[in-house]
């Protein structure tokens, strides 16, 4: 017995011992053959970013510490991007001049990055400025893809010689060729179809992306097998989108063979388990460089991609800085304060003011119908710059959810951080706009919001002047039974049909109630007037930039940096909570659901008297043929 108990101990610790190995050769056995790392939708945050409860996520110095991490466990591993990297952040205001993104990621490494809507926001001879200062810098700069959103030919009608002059310097590709440890990668760019609608001035050929696709990979493939006689790995960026099991990119591929891995943007969405669609992989990583994405694979003898590990990694405050991209991030603060924030009075880490309050996150936003409350700052300080700037009181501010990039954080609030939130500040961008509306038109932006939320989320308005509930339960088009106007003493009064009304709102959020007139198919529609109650054509709706007194336009942002700091150094009580400006509710009550109907609900109802009178009718024949045949049947039975 005593030899056994030995026997087995030796046994039990000789397991032991030969575990680790066993483990390492397992471990050995299931390593992938491909690393990808990557990124999309960065939107410029090369700074670390605050969340509302005043926690960080994302900064480049940050996420170029993680992908040196992960470069030392994958030495072959390669890194790409989706695009979007610009657009989001005070970094953006230097885009044409100095092109800080690019560069920045040419600086950590980056071995491909693909094209999105957003890098077109200044349209074509701002994209081809933004390429040829990345050139002249003489920094390393990642390459370029892009296959199905081309310059025009000199013999085409778009042809635009500066921006394919600065293409062709810059050297972007359809795709490119890198070796990596023996391995081979062919990675091209896609540009989608709703990033196409969303970038209207781009200036580019948009060729379809599935047909596109599949001859771009079979030209990398012939290409690669000639050069190299070798098949690569074939990796898309692209710019196109995918939500769960649907969406462009999930098309794509569906409808095409040989992509291994699809590194799916423009939708911002979270993909924490890999979508496998017929031995391509796709994979998606949130944004503004919350997380690094991780996705090792193997390829198959028959050409599939088969995943071994996928992670995302959080870039949080958690994750140390790399120092040299640190460094050079501080170098550019100091360019974007000198050249635009000085203006301003402004640098970008100014402390406005500090808040004890928490706000809605983006997401929450644009969920159900609701009051906000940091919408209510927002619209509040479009008013109150407006006052400033031009010594009259709109009657109405407004602002869309569509047109909000973030919210405000608990704690020291900066310039940066608003800037972040209403980022849409250069240019004609974020311009404030001062037109004339009617009181029934008014009605009628209001009912934009109560209507077209639940089918467009950005549509979601919020208001400043004005206060007013919806029964979400009445018929649609109608959904307002009260609105009337909120002056700032909080009296109330009715709103005139006829009178003009003096609103102000940004241009992107003037622009949107036109897309609302398209959706509803005319049923909800908005005149733009002047002071003399004339139509304003669209065309010329810059021509209605409020300005300052030295001429100068004035920024949304900068409206809300201004009230902000206004405050004295404490966030207003008056924004911890809602204040009743919309009320949003559900009831079947007759009376709520008739109170100041208008023509849709006069239409509701006639159709509903209409079922119920005919339904009635056909009830009242019904017993009455069923009544006579019961009688006859009884007679012929008395028979």
């Amino acid at each position: 017995m005593k030899k056994f108990l030995i026997r087995l101990m030796s046994f039990a610790l000789a397991l032991l011992l030969l575990a680790p190995l066993c483990t390492g050769i397992g471990a050995a056995e299931e390593e992938a053959d491909v690393t990808v790392l990557f990124t999309h939708d960065t939107h410029s945050h090369m700074l670390p970013s605050k969340e509302v409860d005043g926690g960080e996520f994302g900064g480049f110095a940050r996420l170029a510490y993680a992908i040196n991490e992960q470069r030392e466990k994958y030495p072959n591993a390669i890194l790409v991007d989706g695009g979007d990297f610009s657009m989001g952040s005070l970094f953006q205001t230097a885009y044409t001049s100095e092109a800080f993104e690019l560069r920045t990621m040419g600086a950590i490494g980056y071995d491909a990055v693909t094209l999105g809507n957003h890098e077109f926001d200044y349209r074509a001879d701002g994209i081809a400025s933004m390429l040829n200062s990345a050139v002249n810098s003489g920094d390393r700069l990642p390459p370029i893809v892009s296959a199905n959103h081309v310059p025009y030919g000199e013999d085409e009608a778009g042809y635009n010689e500066k921006l394919t002059r600065a293409f062709e310097s810059y050297g972007v590709e359809d795709y490119i060729i890198i070796e990596r440890g023996g391995t081979y990668f062919a990675i091209f760019g896609l540009f989608g179809e709703d990033a196409h609608i969303c970038a209207p001035n781009a200036g580019l050929k948009y060729l379809d992306p599935v047909e596109t696709a599949q001859k771009t990979v079979d030209a990398a493939r012939a290409e690669c097998l000639e050069k190299y006689n070798a098949e690569p790995v074939v990796i898309a960026l692209s710019h196109c989108g995918t939500k769960k099991r649907e969406g462009e990119d999930y098309n794509i591929a569906k409808n095409t063979s040989g992509i291994h891995l699809i590194v799916s943007a423009h939708t911002h969405t979270t993909i924490e388990e890999p979508i496998l669609v017929d031995g391509t992989i796709i994979v998606s990583a949130n944004e503004y460089a919350k997380y690094l994405g991780v996705a090792s694979f193997n390829v198959n003898a028959d050409g599939t991609a088969e995943l071994k590990k996928y992670r995302l990694i959080p870039i949080d405050g958690n994750m140390p800085e790399d120092r040299a991209i640190a460094n050079r991030i501080d170098d550019y603060c100091d360019i974007i304060d000198r050249n635009y924030l000085s203006q301003f009075g402004y640098s970008i880490d100014s402390v406005l003011v500090n808040n004890d309050y928490m706000f809605e996150t983006v997401k929450e936003l644009k969920a159900g119908l609701h009051e906000s409350t940091v919408c209510n700052l927002y619209s509040d300080a479009y008013r109150d710059a407006a006052y400033k700037a031009t010594g009259k009181m709109p009657d109405v501010s407004f602002t869309a959810a569509g047109v909000i990039r973030g919210s405000l954080p608990i704690g020291d609030i900066t310039v940066y951080d608003v800037f972040r939130a209403s980022s849409l500040g250069v240019g004609n961008e974020g311009e404030l706009v001062a037109v004339y509306i009617t009181g029934a038109d008014l009605k009628q932006v209001l009912e934009m919001d109560a209507t077209m939320q639940p089918k467009m989320k950005s549509a979601q308005l919020y208001f400043s002047g004005v206060e007013y509930s919806i029964n979400k339960k009445r018929a649609r088009f109608n959904r307002v039974d009260y609105a009337a106007i909120r002056r700032d003493d909080d009296t109330v009064e009715p709103i005139e049909d006829d009178e003009l009304y003096y609103v102000v709102s940004g241009t992107f959020a003037f622009q949107l109630l036109d897309m609302i007139d398209a959706y509803s198919e005319g049923a909800l529609s908005v005149v733009l007037r002047d002071e003399n109650g004339d139509p304003i054509d669209k065309v010329f709706l810059f021509d209605h930039v409020i300005r300052d007194e030295r001429g100068e336009s004035l920024r949304e942002w900068v409206a809300i940096a201004e009230y902000l700091e206004s405050m004295g150094g404490k966030m207003d009580a008056k924004y911890a909570s809602p204040d009743g400006r919309k009320v949003v509710y559900k009831s079947y009550l007759p009376w709520d659901l008739l109170r100041n109907p208008n023509k849709y609900t006069y239409a509701s109802l006639f159709v509903f008297l209409l079922v119920s009178s005919v339904s009635v009718t056909a009830i009242v024949v019904g017993t009455k043929y069923i009544k006579k045949y019961a009688e006859k049947k009884k007679k012929e039975k008395a028979e």
